[in-house]
């Protein structure tokens, strides 16, 4: 964590709450990023239109992001592509078998006190813990 700043942790994170808290007033619905992108690709028109919009915003947001700071946040990536889309494919599964993903388990759902969702957040945390232990040092690092 060489880059850690705790301003903007702290902002980002009150920016996660607050569109979290302004999704379940607004419309009724957790903010579940992966529940929004898969709804906003197989629901009617009528329902679409917020996911998109919500979608649309996050990626405004790393714009503004880049933006204010006069050049985009850097991206390294250690591991290959086919890792990388495989592991994409794994969380994209893992959150189906879920019924969620850590933003709408982690983040609504605990703010809910969700058993279901405390429950999913310590299986999605241990899961990690065990594949960055396993890759990093087991494994020797995956390249």
């Amino acid at each position: 964590m060489e880059n850690f700043t705790p301003v903007t942790a702290l902002l980002g994170g009150l920016l996660i709450g607050v569109a979290a808290t302004l999704s379940l007033w607004a419309n009724g619905r957790i903010a579940g990023i992966s529940g929004i992108v898969s709804a906003a690709i197989t629901t009617d028109q009528g329902d679409r239109a917020w996911r998109v919009l919500f979608l649309l915003g996050m990626l405004c947001g790393a714009l503004v992001f880049a933006l204010v700071r006069g050049e985009a946040a850097e991206l390294d990536l250690q591991v290959g592509p086919i890792l990388t889309v495989a592991a994409g494919l794994l969380v994209g599964f893992g959150t189906r078998l879920g019924s969620g993903c850590t933003s709408g388990h982690g983040i609504c759902g605990l703010a809910r006190f969700s058993r279901r969702s405390f429950t999913a957040t310590l299986v999605f945390m241990v899961t990690a813990i065990i594949t960055v232990y396993l890759t990093r040092h087991l494994l020797g690092g995956v390249a």
